[in-house]
Protein backbone atom coordinates (compact mmCIF):
# COMPACT_ATOMS: atom_id res chain seq x y z
CA UNK A 1 0.00 0.00 0.00
CA UNK A 2 1.53 3.31 -1.11
CA UNK A 3 -0.09 6.60 -0.11
CA UNK A 4 0.91 10.23 -0.40
CA UNK A 5 -0.09 13.64 -1.72
CA UNK A 6 -0.24 14.66 -5.38
CA UNK A 7 3.16 14.86 -7.03
CA UNK A 8 5.00 12.86 -4.37
CA UNK A 9 5.97 10.19 -6.89
CA UNK A 10 3.38 7.54 -6.05
CA UNK A 11 2.53 6.38 -9.54
CA UNK A 12 6.05 6.17 -10.94
CA UNK A 13 7.36 4.50 -7.80
CA UNK A 14 4.47 2.06 -7.45
CA UNK A 15 4.70 1.02 -11.10
CA UNK A 16 8.42 0.28 -10.83
CA UNK A 17 8.00 -1.60 -7.55
CA UNK A 18 5.24 -3.72 -9.10
CA UNK A 19 7.40 -4.47 -12.13
CA UNK A 20 10.38 -5.44 -9.98
CA UNK A 21 8.24 -7.78 -7.89
CA UNK A 22 6.09 -9.10 -10.71
CA UNK A 23 3.00 -7.90 -8.82
CA UNK A 24 -0.28 -6.47 -10.09
CA UNK A 25 -0.31 -2.64 -10.05
CA UNK A 26 -3.48 -0.68 -9.27
CA UNK A 27 -3.64 3.11 -9.58
CA UNK A 28 -6.70 4.12 -7.55
CA UNK A 29 -6.17 7.79 -8.35
CA UNK A 30 -6.90 7.05 -12.00
CA UNK A 31 -10.35 5.85 -10.96
CA UNK A 32 -11.20 9.15 -9.24
CA UNK A 33 -9.73 11.07 -12.16
CA UNK A 34 -11.89 9.15 -14.61
CA UNK A 35 -15.07 9.93 -12.68
CA UNK A 36 -13.95 13.56 -12.48
CA UNK A 37 -13.44 13.66 -16.24
CA UNK A 38 -16.96 12.31 -16.77
CA UNK A 39 -18.35 14.90 -14.34
CA UNK A 40 -16.65 17.71 -16.27
CA UNK A 41 -17.84 16.35 -19.61
CA UNK A 42 -21.40 15.98 -18.36
CA UNK A 43 -21.33 19.46 -16.77
CA UNK A 44 -21.97 17.81 -13.40
CA UNK A 45 -19.22 19.41 -11.30
CA UNK A 46 -20.89 20.68 -8.13
CA UNK A 47 -23.88 18.36 -8.59
CA UNK A 48 -23.02 15.59 -6.14
CA UNK A 49 -26.10 13.49 -6.88
CA UNK A 50 -25.27 13.46 -10.59
CA UNK A 51 -21.63 12.57 -9.90
CA UNK A 52 -22.68 9.69 -7.63
CA UNK A 53 -24.98 8.48 -10.42
CA UNK A 54 -22.10 8.63 -12.90
CA UNK A 55 -19.87 6.64 -10.54
CA UNK A 56 -22.58 4.06 -9.84
CA UNK A 57 -23.13 3.48 -13.56
CA UNK A 58 -19.44 3.26 -14.42
CA UNK A 59 -17.92 -0.11 -15.26
CA UNK A 60 -14.26 0.70 -14.60
CA UNK A 61 -11.49 -1.39 -16.10
CA UNK A 62 -7.83 -0.84 -15.22
CA UNK A 63 -4.94 -2.41 -17.10
CA UNK A 64 -1.20 -2.21 -16.52
CA UNK A 65 0.80 -3.47 -19.47
CA UNK A 66 4.37 -2.75 -20.56
CA UNK A 67 4.77 -0.16 -17.83
CA UNK A 68 1.67 1.80 -18.85
CA UNK A 69 -1.63 2.09 -16.99
CA UNK A 70 -4.80 2.40 -19.05
CA UNK A 71 -8.31 3.01 -17.80
CA UNK A 72 -11.65 2.67 -19.51
CA UNK A 73 -15.21 3.25 -18.36
CA UNK A 74 -18.05 1.39 -20.02
CA UNK A 75 -15.66 0.45 -22.81
CA UNK A 76 -14.44 4.01 -23.48
CA UNK A 77 -10.69 4.50 -23.15
CA UNK A 78 -10.07 7.57 -20.98
CA UNK A 79 -6.34 7.06 -20.43
CA UNK A 80 -5.23 10.19 -22.29
CA UNK A 81 -8.02 12.38 -20.94
CA UNK A 82 -7.59 12.20 -17.16
CA UNK A 83 -4.21 13.93 -16.67
CA UNK A 84 -5.26 17.48 -17.57
CA UNK A 85 -5.09 20.55 -15.33
CA UNK A 86 -8.89 20.78 -15.48
CA UNK A 87 -9.19 17.29 -14.01
CA UNK A 88 -6.50 18.11 -11.44
CA UNK A 89 -8.42 21.19 -10.32
CA UNK A 90 -11.63 19.23 -9.72
CA UNK A 91 -10.57 15.74 -8.67
CA UNK A 92 -10.24 16.52 -4.96
CA UNK A 93 -13.77 17.92 -4.81
CA UNK A 94 -15.13 14.84 -6.57
CA UNK A 95 -13.05 12.51 -4.40
CA UNK A 96 -14.44 13.92 -1.16
CA UNK A 97 -18.02 12.91 -2.02
CA UNK A 98 -18.82 10.13 0.46
CA UNK A 99 -20.90 7.94 -1.86
CA UNK A 100 -18.31 8.19 -4.63
CA UNK A 101 -15.60 7.04 -2.25
CA UNK A 102 -17.75 4.15 -1.01
CA UNK A 103 -18.38 2.98 -4.56
CA UNK A 104 -14.75 3.20 -5.63
CA UNK A 105 -13.32 1.74 -2.42
CA UNK A 106 -15.58 -1.28 -2.94
CA UNK A 107 -14.22 -1.64 -6.48
CA UNK A 108 -10.63 -1.23 -5.25
CA UNK A 109 -11.10 -3.95 -2.65
CA UNK A 110 -12.55 -6.25 -5.28
CA UNK A 111 -9.56 -5.66 -7.55
CA UNK A 112 -7.03 -6.06 -4.75
CA UNK A 113 -8.64 -9.21 -3.39
CA UNK A 114 -8.11 -11.08 -6.64
CA UNK A 115 -4.46 -11.63 -5.70
CA UNK A 116 -2.22 -11.31 -2.65
CA UNK A 117 0.57 -9.94 -4.84
CA UNK A 118 -0.51 -6.38 -5.54
CA UNK A 119 0.92 -2.87 -5.31
CA UNK A 120 -1.90 -0.36 -4.84
CA UNK A 121 -1.38 3.37 -4.60
CA UNK A 122 -3.61 6.27 -3.65
CA UNK A 123 -4.38 8.43 -0.64
CA UNK A 124 -6.23 6.10 1.72
CA UNK A 125 -4.98 2.64 0.79
CA UNK A 126 -3.17 1.87 4.05
CA UNK A 127 -5.77 3.58 6.25
CA UNK A 128 -9.09 2.60 4.63
CA UNK A 129 -8.93 0.34 1.58
CA UNK A 130 -6.44 -2.24 2.88
CA UNK A 131 -5.53 -1.31 6.48
CA UNK A 132 -4.05 -4.80 6.97
CA UNK A 133 -1.60 -4.51 4.07
CA UNK A 134 1.72 -6.18 4.85
CA UNK A 135 3.78 -3.19 3.70
CA UNK A 136 2.62 0.41 4.09
CA UNK A 137 4.52 3.30 2.56
CA UNK A 138 3.77 7.03 2.79
CA UNK A 139 5.58 9.14 0.20
CA UNK A 140 6.20 12.84 0.72
CA UNK A 141 8.09 15.64 -1.04
CA UNK A 142 8.38 19.40 -0.74
CA UNK A 143 5.66 21.43 -2.44
CA UNK A 144 8.27 23.03 -4.73
CA UNK A 145 9.60 19.68 -5.88
CA UNK A 146 6.10 18.31 -6.43
CA UNK A 147 5.15 21.37 -8.51
CA UNK A 148 8.29 21.03 -10.64
CA UNK A 149 7.50 17.38 -11.31
CA UNK A 150 3.95 18.16 -12.39
CA UNK A 151 5.14 20.98 -14.65
CA UNK A 152 7.55 18.56 -16.30
CA UNK A 153 4.76 16.00 -16.81
CA UNK A 154 2.56 18.60 -18.48
CA UNK A 155 5.43 19.81 -20.67
CA UNK A 156 6.16 16.26 -21.79
CA UNK A 157 2.52 16.01 -22.87
CA UNK A 158 2.76 19.27 -24.82
CA UNK A 159 1.18 21.62 -22.27
CA UNK A 160 3.13 24.47 -20.70
CA UNK A 161 1.72 25.54 -17.31
CA UNK A 162 3.50 27.93 -14.92
CA UNK A 163 4.97 26.21 -11.87
CA UNK A 164 3.31 28.84 -9.66
CA UNK A 165 -0.14 27.87 -10.95
CA UNK A 166 0.57 24.18 -10.39
CA UNK A 167 1.89 24.92 -6.91
CA UNK A 168 -1.32 26.75 -5.99
CA UNK A 169 -3.37 23.83 -7.32
CA UNK A 170 -1.34 21.33 -5.26
CA UNK A 171 -1.76 23.41 -2.11
CA UNK A 172 -5.51 23.50 -2.67
CA UNK A 173 -5.65 19.75 -3.26
CA UNK A 174 -3.60 19.10 -0.13
CA UNK A 175 -6.01 21.18 1.92
CA UNK A 176 -9.09 19.40 0.55
CA UNK A 177 -7.58 15.90 0.66
CA UNK A 178 -6.26 16.23 4.21
CA UNK A 179 -9.39 17.79 5.69
CA UNK A 180 -12.24 15.93 4.00
CA UNK A 181 -14.54 14.07 6.39
CA UNK A 182 -14.40 10.76 4.54
CA UNK A 183 -11.06 8.96 4.12
CA UNK A 184 -8.76 11.97 4.51
CA UNK A 185 -5.16 11.81 3.35
CA UNK A 186 -3.32 10.50 6.41
CA UNK A 187 -0.16 8.56 7.11
CA UNK A 188 -1.04 5.21 8.67
CA UNK A 189 0.51 4.84 12.12
CA UNK A 190 2.57 1.85 11.02
CA UNK A 191 3.51 3.23 7.58
CA UNK A 192 7.11 3.99 6.65
CA UNK A 193 7.54 7.58 5.48
CA UNK A 194 9.82 8.17 2.51
CA UNK A 195 10.72 11.74 1.54
CA UNK A 196 11.32 11.66 -2.21
CA UNK A 197 12.43 15.30 -2.53
CA UNK A 198 16.13 14.65 -2.81
CA UNK A 199 16.49 10.99 -3.77
CA UNK A 200 16.49 9.41 -7.20
CA UNK A 201 13.63 7.25 -8.39
CA UNK A 202 15.88 4.18 -8.17
CA UNK A 203 16.76 5.01 -4.58
CA UNK A 204 13.16 5.36 -3.46
CA UNK A 205 12.17 2.17 -5.27
CA UNK A 206 15.00 0.31 -3.54
CA UNK A 207 13.92 1.62 -0.13
CA UNK A 208 10.49 0.09 -0.68
CA UNK A 209 11.83 -3.15 -2.15
CA UNK A 210 14.09 -3.58 0.87
CA UNK A 211 11.09 -3.15 3.16
CA UNK A 212 9.10 -5.69 1.13
CA UNK A 213 11.99 -8.16 1.36
CA UNK A 214 12.36 -7.60 5.11
CA UNK A 215 8.64 -8.12 5.68
CA UNK A 216 8.54 -11.20 3.45
CA UNK A 217 11.47 -12.73 5.35
CA UNK A 218 9.69 -12.12 8.65
CA UNK A 219 6.57 -13.82 7.28
CA UNK A 220 8.53 -16.70 5.82
CA UNK A 221 7.43 -15.80 2.30
CA UNK A 222 9.72 -16.09 -0.72
CA UNK A 223 9.73 -12.89 -2.77
CA UNK A 224 11.76 -12.58 -5.95
CA UNK A 225 12.95 -9.19 -7.15
CA UNK A 226 13.57 -8.87 -10.88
Amino acid sequence: AIDGPAGSGKSTTAQLVAQKLGFVYIDTGAMYRAITYLAIREDAVGNNDKIVELAANSDIELKFENGVTSISINGEDLTDKIRTLDVNKNVSDVSKIEEVRKLLVKKQRELGSKTTSVVMEGRDIATVVFPNANVKIFLTATIDERAKRRAKEYAENGTEIPVTEIKDNLKNRDQIDSNREVSPLLKAEDAIEVDTSYVTIDEQVNIILNEVKRTADNLGVDVKIN
